[in-house]
């Protein structure tokens, strides 16, 4: 059943506020983070950077994120699930058609930016890669597969985020492939996941309420909470084989230099796992963590 949203009462919150929440400035490190990562490595490799080619990029990837944003805002507002939420885009517009074509308009030009790569490179690998990317994300929240509300939301964030991006990010440099780059994509793809995987410990009530099947509805917070060590732990651990295996240069231990925004996470979710008000903001504890253990191993392939 659809249930349309309400208009809210924000009249005791700070709108700039809502506006800077429903915008998400932090979430686009998940944009940045994997084109970086896949052109440094393509760049330890190498020894070359195409810089236009890397701007173009970059540019439509976050544009193609404010897509998955926006358009995940509208889809949201049709199942009823944001409709407790003051920073939805659409509670605050009251305008679903308006942001909807903001949406579409943002994705157009984010693929016409990986076009225009094919288009300079004569091979369409990238925009194919890039393609399932958006497909996939579409598929997250999008009618009327919304793999999202079945649980599937961690396992098409690894793959969108890790892999396919970071793989289309090397090949844009090296038109080749790379068996380095695609285990430097696990590790991003895991913290990204981890991003959406800390996202739901708040909203437990309101998933069910909408029929969403979150890992947190299914496993409980307490057992999500109990899990997520064992995530963060695996960054590491990929970090450490890569090491060993000379896939990725020693430098890249410079990540662990982001161990106390990990630690911090835990700590955060494992105290408070149960009270929605206080665990909210673990999610931007893991976009912190996400953003700068991507920027480190990024320098330590560099370095």
């Amino acid at each position: 059943m659809t249930i349309k949203s309400l208009p809210l009462s924000t009249s005791s919150l700070s709108r700039k506020k809502l506006w800077f929440a429903a915008l998400k400035p932090p979430m686009y490190s998940v944009a940045v983070i994997p084109i970086w990562v896949g052109s440094a490595m393509a760049w330890s490799e190498t020894k070359a950077l195409d810089w236009p080619i890397f701007l173009t990029f970059l540019g439509s990837a976050i544009l193609i994120i404010a897509w998955l944003n926006l358009s995940n805002d509208v889809f949201d507002s049709d199942t009823g699930i944001d409709i407790n939420k003051h920073h939805s885009l659409v509670n605050l517009t009251q305008n679903r058609r308006l942001i909807l074509g903001l949406a579409n308009g943002l994705l157009g030009m984010g693929c016409l930016g990986i076009l225009a790569i094919a288009l300079r490179q004569q091979d369409a690998t990238v925009l194919g890669l890039v393609g399932l990317s958006c497909c996939l994300g579409y598929t997250y929240q999008g009618p009327p597969f919304r793999l999202g509300y079945q649980g599937l939301g961690e396992i098409i964030c690894f793959v969108t985020f890790g892999p396919l991006a970071i793989c289309a990010a090397y090949y844009s440099q090296a038109q080749s492939w790379s068996v380095a780059a695609l285990a430097a994509s696990v590790i991003v793809g895991i913290t990204t996941s981890i991003i959406l995987f800390c996202s739901h410990f708040h909203q437990v009530a309101d998933d069910l309420a909408a029929g969403k099947r979150s890992p947190i509805v299914r496993l409980g917070t307490a057992r999500g909470a109990q899990l997520l060590p064992w995530l963060c732990g695996s960054v590491y651990g990929f970090v450490i084989l890569g090491i060993a295996t000379q896939l990725f240069s020693p430098w890249t231990g410079l990540v662990f230099v982001s161990l106390p925004f990990a630690l911090q996470l835990n700590w955060q979710v494992i105290t408070y796992h149960a009270q929605p008000k206080q665990v909210s903001n673990c999610k931007f504890i893991a976009v912190s963590w996400h953003f700068w253990s991507g920027v480190l191993l990024g320098l330590g392939l560099i370095l």
